[in-house]
């Protein structure tokens, strides 16, 4: 049996990312975002999806690029993860791509040390590019992790990762 990978791939920066495409409710155009006090400089804020509050990732910044400008292109994908559903501003939502499992290598180990962002699930390899799977739950744990951290007033969520 031949596996294969359905992903939805979008662009950030010059890169292609990919998440799973069961994880994906909707992409929709950037609407006006209420920013929230206090949040993530990432945490761009939330938006009013047809009755429902959803807060917005800004994926460029969350991945640190320098420039970040919204432009006509850039979209959200509503994920959704644990119950939830969250937006991801990401420069261009691409394509659903079939990826073969054997064409899927796992992600290097220098993505798992450090405590970096450490969300990179894989890589595939699409019609000769590489595209950079990542794993919602990782990619959205942080947001979780600082506010436990901020609840249990430690500033380095070195509690709350210890203790969840």
């Amino acid at each position: 049996m031949n596996r294969e990978l359905h992903v939805v791939g979008f662009q950030v920066g010059r890169e292609t990312y990919a998440v799973p495409i069961t994880s994906l409710h909707e992409i929709v155009r950037v609407p006006e975002i209420t920013a929230v006090p206090d949040a993530p400089d990432y945490l761009e804020g939330v938006i009013n999806l047809r009755g429902k509050i959803v807060s917005v990732i800004d994926l460029r910044k969350r991945f640190g690029e320098k420039q970040v400008t919204l432009g006509k292109q850039n979209r959200i994908l509503v994920v959704e993860h644990g119950g939830k559903l969250t937006g991801l501003i990401v420069d261009s939502a691409s394509e659903v791509l079939k990826i073969p499992a054997a064409d899927v290598d796992p992600a290097p180990a220098v993505f798992q040390e450090g405590g970096g962002l450490n969300c990179v699930t894989g890589l595939g390899k699409v019609r000769g590019r590489l595209v950079v799977l990542l794993d919602m739950g990782k990619l959205l744990a942080p947001l979780s992790l600082k506010a436990k951290a901020d609840k249990v007033g430690d500033p380095t969520g070195a509690r709350a990762a210890s203790a969840g």
